[in-house]
């Protein structure tokens, strides 16, 4: 009895590990290739349990998401204007073709991302020498990128795999060339600013003349109007002199004497040398008589 239990348990192992051997997942992130003796039998890429020959079949299995390359330095590209710049890029790429990528590569993801960087690198080289500074950073970068993500793909698809996205984190000068740009965009910013302080202060001469203008046109009114209304109030009081000397012109003659006299003699101090026949006189000589 003890005999049939180990040859049953012997038996159940012997299934378990044939099983295990024969049986395989595919995660629905990753798709499968089935080597047999070196060649590729099959290319599972839909998640679920499959079955292989045990101990003939080899599973490889491969990440089919998304995936970044990320260049560590940045690159030395040449313009148009042979200038340098130095660029830094990434690259958005994944396996659309199992069984292309593992006979391109052997599915070493290593040497893809080598070649897809080439194939980066040479477009960039390209289309950077086709333009200037100011066009790649920022007047047709993203035409660049669209370029360069479209060439990239194409080759791309010669190993299994498309390229998604190609990006250019940062386009920079070499610091010379980076200190003589700052200078002259220092001197071209120094000139606009001149020429701005130049016509601001046309601006404000021409503003201070036409308030200078108006100041001296409300001046000359004023004085005219004033003049006019002076005028006005000295013909009114001649008229009033006039009338008043009419009614009484004994009295009037009197009181103009008086005024002069108080007039004259406002201060103690003051001398008045004249005839004794004078006019002067005339209210004073014939003050006692009145």
């Amino acid at each position: 009895m003890s005999r049939n239990l180990g040859a049953i348990l012997t038996g159940v192992i012997l299934l378990l590990v044939i099983a295990s051997l024969s049986l395989y997942t595919v995660d629905q992130r990753q798709s499968v290739i089935v080597l047999r003796l070196g060649e590729v039998v099959s290319v599972k890429d839909k998640p679920g349990l499959y079955f292989k020959v045990p101990l003939v079949d080899r599973v490889t299995t491969f990440d089919t998401r998304i995936l970044t390359i990320d260049t560590d330095e940045p690159d030395l590209f040449i313009t148009s204007e042979k200038k340098n710049v130095l660029v830094d890029s990434f690259v958005k790429w994944r396996i659309v073709d199992v069984k292309q990528y593992y006979i391109s590569v052997r599915g070493n993801e290593e040497d893809a991302k080598r070649r897809l960087m080439q194939k980066v690198n040479d477009s960039l080289r390209d289309e950077f020498g086709k333009r200037t500074i100011h066009d790649v950073v920022s007047g047709e970068r993203d035409q660049v990128m669209s370029i360069m993500r479209e060439r990239a793909d194409a080759a791309a698809r010669e190993i299994g795999v498309q390229v998604l996205d190609v990006r250019l984190k940062r386009v920079d000068l070499p610091q010379e060339v980076s200190d003589s740009v700052y200078r002259r965009m220092e001197a071209e910013r120094q000139r606009v600013a001149k020429e701005l302080r130049s016509l601001g202060f046309a601006e404000s001469e021409k503003i201070r003349a036409e308030g200078d203008k108006q100041r001296e046109v409300i001046i000359a009114e004023a004085y005219r109007d004033a003049q006019r209304i002076k005028g006005d109030g000295d013909a009114k009081a001649a008229a009033i002199y006039a009338q008043a000397f009419q009614q009484n012109p004994e009295f009037y003659a009197f009181y103009r004497s008086l005024e002069a006299y108080r007039q004259s003699f406002k201060n103690k101090s003051d001398v008045l040398v004249l005839e004794p026949t004078s006019d002067f006189f005339k209210y004073l000589k014939g003050a006692g008589k009145r």
